[in-house]
């Protein structure tokens, strides 16, 4: 006990955030969902992903990691819709795209935000944006570089 009489009063306060000392630095969760409407649902699997990680919960990323899986071999099953389907077929596939964003909002990504805002509320440290941002632009830049050379390489082949 400290016997100091000339220290500062102390209040025991529960359910005040102890945790917030504690609280890893995250991406917004939500904002990483709302980014996938841009970016795809491999950008915000991939940094609920790491979010899980950093808050320590292994069996979470584990799911999150199923999900980036899954939302790669949606990509790859989009591409290969576009390339067989009819041109007036092509709201195939952005439904397909649409609802499979759907189907990861509610399973995976709307659990996180309720997880980080019950836990740490909006008190924790938030990670910037630059980088998987950045990141995300010149995945698809480069994509569509690799797309034309492919396209051209083709092209001089007929």
């Amino acid at each position: 006990m400290d016997n100091n009489r000339f220290a500062p009063p102390k209040a025991n306060v529960e359910g005040a955030y102890s945790e917030v000392a504690a609280a890893p630095p995250l991406w917004n969760p939500n904002a990483a969902a709302s980014w996938s409407l841009l970016f795809s649902p491999i950008f915000g699997t991939w940094l609920h992903l790491r979010n899980w990680q950093a808050m320590g919960d292994h069996e979470r990323a584990g799911h999150a990691r199923k999900w980036l899986i899954a939302s790669f071999v949606m990509l790859l099953v989009s591409i290969v819709l576009a390339v067989f389907l009819p041109p007036h077929l092509g709201g195939v596939t952005r439904i397909f795209n649409f609802a499979f964003l759907i189907a990861w909002y509610y399973a995976a990504a709307k659990p996180q935000v309720a997880f980080v805002k019950g836990h740490y509320g909006d008190h924790y440290p938030r990670r910037g944006w630059l980088v998987p941002i950045a990141t995300a632009i010149g995945v698809i830049v480069a994509s569509l570089a690799a797309l034309v050379a492919l396209a051209m390489m083709l092209g001089a082949r007929a």
